[in-house]
């Protein structure tokens, strides 16, 4: 920050962070002496921001109360950063309702310089994306109901909420707010509800009211809302509990398989591998497929399905071709 115009962008940016500073506190971040910071806040004053300076032991400089701050002074690297997760924001299903992604790019597209701006959009005109994007005209929850979420979740408050079922049947549910998760392009909330006397998820789209009480809560220890999320989108009808060991580590396992499919934890022994499976002949040909050596702990069933696989296998192999 060694240019005198970037010092002054810079102490406006000190001063909309912090409610008051004195001129030696300014001084120190900025690297220069009290007069230099006087002279800062004369310029500030003359481009019509309202840099107020009180003299004395607790004086210092401050911008007024109600004064409607310019837009936002960005670097390339910080426009590049907001631009790119606009983008995968509104690719992957992660904004709310209000159509609020478009805009706020178009905004930031009018305020950068004419160079990055073009630079920009031709990055985001050849961007492709691997991970499965959003559904057109899926539902998306409101920025009202995110919102009210997230604060009563770090405040710990039980909610009220008004949630239509996917039968599209509407209750009332008290709910202690766990924590918020983004799921293949939904979010979800879960929670302990009261109604049922357990923890589940809820879909955010289908929450059409946030009533916020005052009892409080506390999480369990250890609780992790990611992981029940995922295990509860897992739980389709199923005929089979498996526990398998895997002889690799957690990583390599975690790259593999994803946690809509297992649940994975790390033992003394590798990775140990829990499901629910419909089939048995399609775990066996899953577990075959990952190339590790393991060790089927339940159920007995499933080694017998392991091994016709391993005799299908064979046969293939034997096979020669034609003529």
């Amino acid at each position: 920050m060694s240019h005198p115009a970037s010092r002054v962008l810079g102490m406006l940016e000190l001063l909309q962070t912090h409610h008051r500073l004195t001129g030696a506190d300014l001084g120190a971040r900025l690297g220069v002496d009290e007069r230099t910071v006087r002279r800062y806040a004369g310029t500030l004053a003359e481009l019509g921001i309202p840099v107020a300076a009180n003299r004395g032991r607790y004086g210092g400089y401050h911008l007024r109360p109600g004064y409607k701050l310019p837009p936002l002074m960005l670097t390339d690297d910080e426009a590049v950063a907001v631009v790119l997760g606009l983008v995968a924001a509104e690719q992957l299903g992660l904004a709310t309702e209000a159509p609020a992604t478009g805009v706020a790019l178009a905004k930031i597209q009018r305020v950068l310089p004419g160079v990055l701006a073009s630079r920009l959009e031709a990055v985001r005109e050849s961007l492709g994306f691997t991970l499965r994007s959003r559904q057109e005209g899926a539902a998306r929850p409101a920025t009202a109901t995110l919102l009210s979420l997230g604060a009563a979740t770090r405040s710990r408050h039980r909610v009220s909420l008004t949630y239509r079922s996917w039968r599209g049947g509407v209750s009332l549910r008290d709910v202690d707010p766990y924590g918020l998760v983004f799921h293949a392009g939904r979010w979800y909330l879960t929670g302990h509800d009261h109604r049922r006397g357990e923890i589940r998820s809820f879909r955010l789209d289908r929450i059409s009211a946030v009533d916020a009480g005052t009892e409080t809560f506390e999480v369990p220890e250890g609780f992790d809302p990611v992981g029940h999320v995922t295990r509860s989108l897992a739980g389709v009808p199923y005929t089979w509990e498996v526990e398998v060991l895997l002889e690799t580590d957690l990583d390599q396992a975690r790259r593999r398989i994803p946690p809509t499919i297992a649940e994975l934890s790390e033992s003394a022994d590798g990775v140990l591998l829990r499901c629910r499976a419909n089939s048995l002949d399609g775990m066996a040909h899953m577990l075959a497929g990952l190339g590790w050596p393991f060790t089927v702990l339940r159920p007995d069933e499933l080694r017998a399905s392991v091994a016709a696989y391993a005799t299908q296998l064979a046969a293939l192999a034997d096979r020669q071709p034609a003529g």
